[in-house]
């Protein structure tokens, strides 16, 4: 698959090494050749994306995503198909995900529990961007969470990516409604430094 993508992005990106990998495909360190800038480009796992349908509600979100712009919301700066690979071209974040920091420290309690306000707050912002922008998220847990090392911000990733292969037919309609969709039942309000921990 690697050398697949490579051979595809020739030109526009230089595709270098695995970042991680999960159940919707794996993500790679690539860099921009004209923009000379670290980039992260994500793979989508190949039986995700084995029918024409799924392909599509793929593009039109990558689309739709593409136009946020929000310093808490990892850019998305391209999407496509290649050797019959859909990938998605986004802002490299140095850090870690809050996945990867619960792990190591666990829940946040005592002089951890303003930054984790903090956290829930760049969230907030972003989710509350994204809706006015008519869409929504579907997928928002630890893994889809950065944590910027420069900026100690947090950053919401994967906007799209979910809803493109959920199934059933989305419609256009439903996307820009944000209400008229729920992924999950809520849950009971809990205190910010709990909510980070679970």
């Amino acid at each position: 698959m690697l050398s697949s993508l490579r051979r595809a992005l020739a030109g526009r990106y230089d595709v270098e090494r695995e970042l991680g990998a999960g159940g919707m495909g794996q993500v790679l360190l690539g860099r921009d050749v004209a923009l000379d800038r670290p980039v992260a480009i994500k793979v989508i796992a190949p039986d995700l994306a084995s029918s024409p349908a799924s392909r599509q509600r793929f593009l039109r979100e990558a689309r739709t995503v593409a136009r946020l712009r929000h310093p808490n919301i990892v850019a998305v700066y391209a999407a496509g198909e290649a050797d019959g690979l859909l990938y998605f071209v986004m802002e490299y974040v140095e850090g870690e995900s809050l996945r990867q920091k619960l792990e190591r420290e666990g829940r946040a309690e005592g002089d951890r529990v303003a930054p984790a306000v903090a956290l829930l707050g760049d969230l907030a912002r972003a989710l509350g961007y994204a809706h006015a922008q008519g869409v929504v998220h579907r997928d928002v847990k630890p893994e889809n969470v950065l944590l910027d090392a420069a900026t100690g911000r947090a950053m919401l990733t994967d906007f799209g990516v979910a809803r493109a292969f959920a199934s059933g037919n989305d419609s256009d309609g439903d996307r820009r409604r944000p209400h008229s969709r729920c992924a999950a039942p809520i849950s009971p309000p809990r205190s910010p430094a709990r909510s980070i921990a679970r």
